[in-house]
């Protein structure tokens, strides 16, 4: 991901409705889940949610997929992934990982393996 790319689901991410809405659909997997679902697992207003939802389709975070009359909306794991390991790249400065990160960098070279 280059650095527009990061500072977009940053940018985001950084807003409470938007960071529930993203972590309602990772935690519904690859299926994702309606428009509907999601409003009301918020407990907002379809318009309200369709807003928000809008704003991580243009940063990628999530995609929509059209079935029938209903938008179903899934998180994008590449793109979630990406980030990830964009703010874990220099973990501990190259050194042997300190303890508090050491699950991150037990991720990083899971990942380069």
């Amino acid at each position: 991901m280059n650095s527009t790319e990061i500072i977009a689901a940053l940018n985001a991410l950084a807003h409470e409705h938007r960071l529930a809405a993203f972590r309602l659909l990772v935690q519904a997997g690859p299926d994702g889940l309606n428009a509907g679902t999601i409003a009301a697992g918020l407990g907002m207003s379809p318009a309200a949610t369709s807003f928000h939802l809008k704003d991580l389709v243009r940063a990628a975070l999530i995609q929509p997929r059209h079935e029938g009359r209903q938008i179903f909306y899934s998180a994008r794991f590449e793109t979630m992934n990406g980030l990830v390991q964009y703010l874990t790249e220099n973990c501990c400065g190259g050194t042997p990982c300190l303890p508090d990160c050491a699950p991150a960098c037990a991720a990083d070279a899971g990942a380069a393996s």
